[in-house]
């Protein structure tokens, strides 16, 4: 039985994915963040990273291309929406969350590059 090409295709996009997130979440721990959530998934959306530092929480879209600019690029407003809906799941769940202040930010995985972190790159309008 062979796999198909767009399953491994999908096995590799999937490793490179979790190898990203890993290396978002290292460098964001290296600032002072602290993990709450990998990967949250509500019936609404997907969340990569959700930490938190002080009273801030921050929904993380974690994104790996050849460059930064790329990688800012390539989140669609359907994953915006994606990602807002997920984030007011888990603020109804997470009293300290829903008080504090939350941002959506980016960070950016490029070849030869630190990740990039950019805060409230993602603008959510209701």
């Amino acid at each position: 039985m062979t796999v198909s090409s767009s399953s491994k295709t999908r096995r590799r996009n999937e490793r490179r994915g979790r190898w990203a997130e890993s290396l978002a979440l290292a460098s964001l721990r290296l600032k002072g963040y602290r993990l709450l959530a990998r990967r949250f998934k509500s019936g609404a959306g997907e969340v990569d990273l959700i930490m938190r530092r002080g009273e801030v929480t921050a929904f993380i879209e974690v994104k790996v291309r050849g460059t930064a600019d790329l990688a800012v690029e390539a989140v669609t407003d359907f994953q915006t929406r994606r990602i807002a809906a997920a984030a007011r799941i888990w603020m109804a769940r997470d009293p300290k969350a829903a008080l504090g202040i939350c941002r959506f930010d980016i960070v950016t995985i490029s070849p030869y590059q630190w990740p990039h972190h950019i805060p409230n790159a993602i603008i959510v309008e209701d």
